[in-house]
């Protein structure tokens, strides 16, 4: 079963999304990623791992 974090926000919203995602943490440690994508539409970041999500932070 996955899990999904969104944020739409015009500050920078990483910190929310590592926040969800620790949340969701008790789900199991299959694999974790995350995307940010700028107002015009760029990934600013992208980070996906394997196992535990610390690996992702």
């Amino acid at each position: 079963m996955c899990g999904i974090v969104g944020a739409i926000a015009q500050r920078d919203v990483a910190e929310i999304l590592l926040e969800g995602l620790r949340r969701l943490e008790y789900r199991g440690y299959d694999s974790a990623g995350l995307a940010v994508v700028d107002a015009e539409g760029h990934m600013t970041r992208l980070v996906d791992a394997e196992g535990h999500m610390t690996l992702v932070i």
